[in-house]
């Protein structure tokens, strides 16, 4: 994408609609989280108002690449790294901000393993 750091203590977290979570950015995102991890990526989100066009945005990114998208659909954060490592996939990506406001809202990416990308895999997304 750019040499501007994305990820943050735990994903990539902003107000919904503004860099990096605008719609350039996150096409950018899913198709640098597609060629990073490849295979078949699991996707769940929260029921923020903004998860759904994000999945859309990210689901378009990761497609530009060979990598396929499952849509988990609304779960907990746990759920997707426990079903990204139980049922095989490359990796997992969770739509969320956790606890911050309403407005906001994030990509956590996980590995196969389900455990959260290390620092070198999200310098390289």
């Amino acid at each position: 994408m750019t040499n501007t750091k994305l990820f943050g203590t735990d994903g990539i977290r902003s107000r919904a609609g503004a860099f990096p979570l605008n719609a350039p950015a996150i096409v950018a995102i899913g198709q640098a989280v597609g060629e990073k991890l490849g295979g078949k990526i699991l996707v769940g989100q929260d029921t923020r108002i903004s998860s759904p066009w994000i999945f859309d945005l990210l689901r378009k990114g990761i497609s530009q690449t060979s990598a396929t998208v499952t849509n988990a659909g609304v779960v907990p954060t746990p759920a997707i790294a426990l079903l990204t490592k139980s049922f095989g996939y490359s990796g997992g990506v969770m739509i969320s901000a956790s606890h911050n406001p309403y407005q906001d809202n994030g990509i956590k990416v996980f590995a196969g393993d389900g455990t959260k990308l290390n620092d070198a895999d999200e310098a390289q997304v």
